[in-house]
C-alpha cells in the first residue's frame, strides 16, 4: 500500500503550529523595503526556475531579494527546501528532507556561469538525517563550479555538521572555497531558546578549524539582534569570534517571520548597528557589515572584495 504524503497542504513548520501567536512589531521606516519587480530581479527568477534550484532568498524570506537579484545576486540554497532542525527565527521549512539530487552540483554550476557571477554565496539546510551531514555534497558543488565558472570566486555558507566526523568537516575546508562561513546567530545564553538543535562552543570551534586547516581561507560568521541579547553580550560573541581568528562579522536585525516565530525583543537603530560597528572594527574584524538590513549574503561580492584588500593591507610591514 502506498503513502502519500501531500507537501502542497502540509504546515510549513509543523513543529511550531501549537505555539501561542506572538505579537507581530510594526516594523521602523529604517526597514522597509520596495518589493521586487525589476527586469533583473525577473531574469534571476527564470535562470532559478529554469535549473529547477532553492534560494535562501526566497525561502528565508530576505527582505534584500529585491535589490540583490536585480543585480543577479541569489544565494543558492542546496540539499533540498526541508530543514531537518526546527530554529525559532528561521522560515525555512522543516521536516524530513528527500534524498540528494545527484544532478544538483552541476545545476548550480550552470546557473552560476549563466548568470555570470563573479562571486556566488552557496549556503545549505540543515541535514542531520546524513550520515555526513552533506558535506561530501557540498565539497561538489564547490569544484562544480570551479570547473564551469572558474573566474568566480565561492562563499560558503554551512550547516554546523553537529555529531558527525571530524573528516566530514574537513572535505568541505579541502573543496577550497574562498570564503567559509559559519553563523553563530545569537549569544549562548538564547540557544536552548532560538537555536535548540545547535551548540554554541561546536559552532565557534567549526570556525576555528577552518583557520587551523586553511589559513587562507576567509572565515566569516553573522550575528542576528533583537531576540533578547544585550550589548554586552554581543561584545562577548565578538571576542569568542576573534579568538577563533575569525576575519569577517555580519550583524544584523532579526525579523520575525511568522507570528508562530520567536518574537522581537526590540528593533536596534542604525545609530546602534553603527556603534557596534566600530566596536567590532577595534577587536580587530578585517571586515565589518552591520546596518538593520545586513544579511549573510548581502553585497557578498563587494565585501569580498574589501577583505582582500584588508588583509592585503594588515599584511604590509
Amino acid at each position: 500500500m502506498a503513502v502519500v504524503i501531500d507537501r502542497q497542504n502540509a504546515p510549513r513548520h509543523p513543529e511550531k503550529m501549537k505555539r501561542a501567536d506572538t505579537e507581530v512589531l510594526r516594523k521602523p521606516d529604517w526597514l522597509r523595503v520596495k518589493a521586487p519587480g525589476s527586469a533583473g530581479y525577473e531574469d534571476t527568477r527564470r535562470i532559478v526556475r529554469a535549473q529547477g534550484l532553492h534560494t535562501v532568498c526566497e525561502e528565508a524570506a530576505c527582505p534584500n531579494i529585491g535589490e540583490c537579484w536585480t543585480q543577479k545576486h541569489a544565494t543558492m540554497m542546496i540539499m533540498g527546501d526541508t530543514c531537518t532542525r526546527a530554529c525559532a527565527f528561521c522560515n525555512v521549512r522543516t521536516g524530513m528532507p528527500g534524498p540528494l539530487d545527484a544532478d544538483e552540483p552541476d545545476r548550480v554550476a550552470r546557473a552560476v556561469a549563466e548568470m555570470g557571477l563573479r562571486h556566488v554565496v552557496i549556503t545549505s539546510v540543515d541535514r542531520d538525517d546524513l550520515a555526513d551531514g552533506g558535506a561530501d555534497h557540498f565539497a561538489k558543488v564547490v569544484r562544480a563550479i570551479r570547473k564551469e565558472a572558474p573566474a568566480a570566486t565561492i562563499e560558503i555558507l554551512t550547516p554546523d555538521f553537529l555529531r558527525k566526523p571530524p573528516e566530514a568537516l574537513d572535505r568541505v575546508i579541502d573543496s577550497g572555497p574562498d570564503v567559509f562561513n559559519h553563523n553563530l546567530e545569537t549569544a549562548p545564553r538564547l540557544y536552548l531558546k532560538i537555536r535548540p538543535g545547535a551548540r554554541y562552543f561546536h559552532s565557534l570551534r567549526l570556525l576555528q578549524r577552518v583557520k587551523e586547516r586553511d589559513p587562507s581561507q576567509f572565515t566569516k560568521s553573522g550575528l542576528m539582534v533583537g531576540l533578547g541579547e544585550t550589548k554586552e553580550e554581543v561584545m562577548q560573541v565578538m571576542d569568542d569570534m576573534r579568538s577563533a581568528d575569525v576575519d569577517f562579522i555580519t550583524i544584523g536585525q532579526y525579523l520575525q517571520p511568522t507570528r508562530k516565530h520567536a518574537a522581537i525583543d526590540r528593533f536596534w537603530s542604525p545609530d546602534e548597528f553603527q556603534a557596534l560597528e566600530q566596536i567590532a572594527y577595534a577587536k580587530g574584524f578585517l571586515m565589518v557589515s552591520a546596518s538593520p538590513l545586513t544579511r549573510s549574503s548581502h553585497h557578498a561580492g563587494e565585501d569580498f572584495a574589501k577583505l582582500k584588500a584588508a588583509r592585503a593591507a594588515h599584511a604590509k610591514p
